[in-house]
């Protein structure tokens, strides 16, 4: 199968996202798929990141929320809402949850890396995904929930609830920073070496592809040219340096197929 035959305002907080998300039926999202730890939480960082009692930080898999303000740096849209409403799924739970870790069990600062479930059985990532509360985000090798999670998203985002409510998608030629972003732009050029796939996009962006995510996408795109991508990922703001024969400022890691969709 071909690539392209294959890819085919202001912080929101109220009780009635609280009141959405604790009314959620029981028989669960995305189901555990193993044995739970059962641990309690003494606080809730953000939207995707709790505290536990013993001093561990977990970041939620397949879930990134807006980023609350830090720093000086105002919060993102729907960031404050997404913190109060894991904070009452956690409380309705007696802030205890059931995490189940990932395959990498921590990230590169030392956060337990885990999905994380309320006393329903109720998986907590695909609750504020279904209303919206944060994006979904499939890194390997923690990828076990990544079809269920991108279905939640996908009916959020279909009926505009939260950050989807407004478009977040845009242009490469908008990126302003780098961080987490969801962007569309035109494929320009395809360029493989040992590295991977490397498609050059409007907006003076790369998009760079492993050789293990192309081969999963199918590995034809020499026809990608003049075609639309929406991609998602953490951009690189690499200031104008070099990348391979290309002066590109944002450069975009693809980290799992399900980040990248041709669009028509």
């Amino acid at each position: 199968m071909r690539f392209s035959e294959h890819l085919k305002k202001a912080s929101l907080v109220g009780a009635f996202f609280v009141f959405v998300l604790t009314s959620l039926p029981a028989q669960a999202l995305c189901p555990a798929k193993g044995p739970l730890q059962r641990v309690e939480v003494a606080a809730v960082i953000d939207g995707d990141t709790l505290r536990l009692v013993d001093g561990r930080k977990v970041r939620l898999i397949g879930l990134n929320a807006p980023e609350v303000g830090r720093k000086g740096r105002r919060a993102e849209p729907y960031a404050d809402a997404a913190k109060v409403n894991l904070k009452a799924l956690v409380s309705a739970s007696n802030w205890q949850v059931g995490l189940q870790p990932g395959l990498q069990a921590n990230d590169r600062y030392g956060r337990l890396l885990a999905h994380a479930y309320d006393d329903q059985g109720r998986n907590l990532e695909a609750l504020l995904l279904a209303e919206g509360l944060g994006f979904f985000v499939a890194i390997a090798p923690n990828t076990q929930l990544v079809g269920c999670h991108s279905r939640v998203e996908h009916q959020a985002r279909s009926a505009g609830r939260g950050v989807w409510r407004e478009s977040p998608v845009i242009s490469a030629s908008q990126l302003r920073r780098g961080g987490f972003a969801v962007i569309k732009a035109t494929v320009q050029r395809v360029e493989t070496n040992r590295g991977g796939v490397w498609l050059e996009l409007d907006g003076s962006t790369v998009l760079h592809i492993s050789h293990d995510i192309a081969a999963s996408l199918g590995g034809s795109f020499k026809d990608l040219p003049g075609k639309t991508l929406e991609a998602r990922g953490w951009v690189i703001d690499r200031k104008g340096r070099a990348d391979l024969s290309r002066q590109a400022r944002w450069l975009l890691k693809i980290s799992h197929s399900s980040m990248l969709t041709l669009r028509q």
